[in-house]
């Protein structure tokens, strides 16, 4: 059954209903002390760890592989929290996409200039 509390902005609640009751956990003035030790519980629980891994230089797309082995090492043992190392994972994605980018422009730029030159050498 769904929270019959009717919020600041005309909204009702849209939590569930706490058994035999028609309030959920947060409305509900009858477990108003176990909210007030869940908020102090929450904000006395200890916080993630979210020390900067260290710099690793990045340069070509062996460096972009290199990291990625890395990080699916690191999931596997644990060590790194899953959510940075999907982050990483997206960002290597993009990372590889503007190096080939980067690769073919190079590229491109040289065959413009050898095709210049030998236009003005003939």
């Amino acid at each position: 059954m769904q929270c019959k509390f009717i919020k600041q902005d005309n909204n009702q609640c849209e939590a569930n209903a706490l058994k035999d009751s028609e309030l959920c956990f947060t409305h509900n003035p009858e477990v108003s002390e176990a909210k007030h030790q869940a908020v102090v519980k929450g904000g006395s629980s200890p916080k993630k760890n979210y020390n900067p891994l260290p710099l690793v230089e990045i340069s070509d797309a062996k460096s972009v592989v290199n990291l990625l082995a890395t990080t699916v090492n690191e999931v596997r043992q644990g060590t790194i929290d899953l959510r940075v190392a999907n982050c990483i994972g997206y960002l290597a994605g993009h990372l590889i996409k503007a190096l080939e980018v980067s690769e073919i422009v190079s590229r491109v730029e040289t065959i413009e200039r050898i095709i210049l030159e030998r236009k003005t050498t003939k």
